[in-house]
C-alpha cells in the first residue's frame, strides 16, 4: 500500500523535476489535459475512474468538451501523501500510452 503520511519538504521540493506536467499548489497536484474531442476525453475520464477505483484515491476533477482537468490530494491528510505521487505518476504513464 502507498503511503498515506503527508510528503517531507524534500518530496515536495522534487515535485517539479519528478511530475513535471503536474502543477503544485500548496496542496494538491493538477493537471489539464486536452483531447480531439469529448470522446476521446471522457474515454480517458473513464481509464483515470479505474486507477481511482484501484487505489481508493479519487480526484477532484472536471470535463468540458475536450479539456479534463485533475486534481489529487489526500484530503484526510491535509496535503500531499504518497498516494497522490502514486496516482499523478499513473495517470502520466496512461497519457503516455495514448496513441497519436
Amino acid at each position: 500500500m502507498m503511503d498515506r503520511d503527508l510528503l517531507s519538504a524534500e518530496a515536495i521540493a522534487s515535485l517539479a523535476t519528478r511530475l513535471p506536467n503536474w502543477d503544485f499548489d500548496g496542496t494538491s497536484l493538477s493537471r489539464v489535459l486536452e483531447f480531439a474531442d469529448f470522446a476521446e476525453a471522457f474515454a480517458f475520464m473513464v481509464r483515470v475512474a479505474d486507477i481511482a477505483e484501484e487505489f481508493d484515491h479519487h480526484p477532484d476533477w472536471s470535463n468540458s468538451w475536450n479539456r479534463v482537468t485533475i486534481a489529487v490530494t489526500s484530503h484526510s491528510a491535509g496535503g500531499l501523501t504518497g498516494m497522490d505521487i502514486g496516482f499523478a505518476d499513473r495517470v502520466d504513464r496512461l497519457v503516455d500510452d495514448q496513441p497519436g
